[in-house]
């Protein structure tokens, strides 16, 4: 039987992408995993120089539950100070120098709650294909609005006393909003990394990126009412260095 020319440079294509192919999933498979022997680790703290600002109370009255469960004013968690300056939800991660490593996602669910009416915690972060999982906890009904620009975006409604919303995100996603479109007040920010050099602040303002390789870093800290700051770090075999990060307020930014 004889093949034509044109069927002769289909299957030529053909053997050309599943080679291709067959070299891409190789490279991937043989990235090398983080030594822990020779690892090392960047701690530090992130604070406030200056008064936080003062915002508004949130209005609520539209949401009779929600006011029910709110019997104190409940101001927007944008700017959230600890002692002596501590400032919460900054999101600590590695921006560059990383090299080709690979990395298994974690089994445990990243959790964002609904509680009183808010998001709870206002910022979060987990790795890509790690399980990600939104309770309602209030005696009334949410609306999850994650609107990513790298994954899927979808919209669930969530009643009271239904299960956890539950999915994944395959790509790095870089201070996510996820909303409620039941309550135009409700915001939170989510962070999705490839790698787990990632960290979020809490009252305290401090931080660990542990089981680092040794190497050079870019270290950034986003806030969401503040400029990114960015420091390079090296750091040798099983060394620790301590950086910190400060933050000025509008009082004090034109000192």
């Amino acid at each position: 039987m004889k093949i034509r020319a044109s069927q002769r440079i289909l299957v030529g294509l053909a053997l050309l992408v599943f080679a291709g192919c067959g070299k891409q999933q190789g490279s991937e498979s043989s990235a090398p995993t983080v030594d822990l022997s020779t690892a090392g680790s960047i701690v530090g703290t992130v604070t406030l120089d200056g008064p936080p600002p003062a915002f508004h109370p949130i209005d609520m009255s539209a949401s009779p539950a929600c006011v029910k469960a709110n019997p104190s004013p409940v101001t927007p968690p944008v700017v959230v100070t600890g002692e002596r300056g501590a400032l919460a939800n900054v999101v600590i991660f590695v921006k560059s120098g990383l090299g080709n490593y690979h990395f298994d996602a974690p089994q445990e669910p990243a959790i964002l709650a609904q509680t009183n009416c808010m998001y709870e915690p206002h910022v979060l972060a987990l790795m890509t294909n790690q399980p990600f999982a939104v309770q309602n906890n209030d005696p009334t009904m949410h609306n999850v609005h994650p609107m990513p620009k790298h994954n899927r975006q979808w919209s669930n409604s969530q009643p009271a006393g239904s299960p956890p919303l539950k999915s994944t995100f395959a790509q790095p996603e870089f201070a996510m909003p996820v909303l409620c479109n039941v309550h135009p007040w409700m915001r939170a920010f989510v962070f999705v990394f490839d790698n787990p050099y990632f960290a979020v602040t809490s009252i305290a303002g401090t931080f660990e990126l542990k089981n680092l390789p040794p190497g050079t870093y870019t270290i950034e800290a986003w806030h969401e009412h503040y400029n990114v700051q960015d420091q390079t770090v090296t750091i040798a075999a099983k060394e620790s260095k301590s950086i910190s990060f400060v933050f000025k307020s509008a009082a004090t930014a034109g000192n």
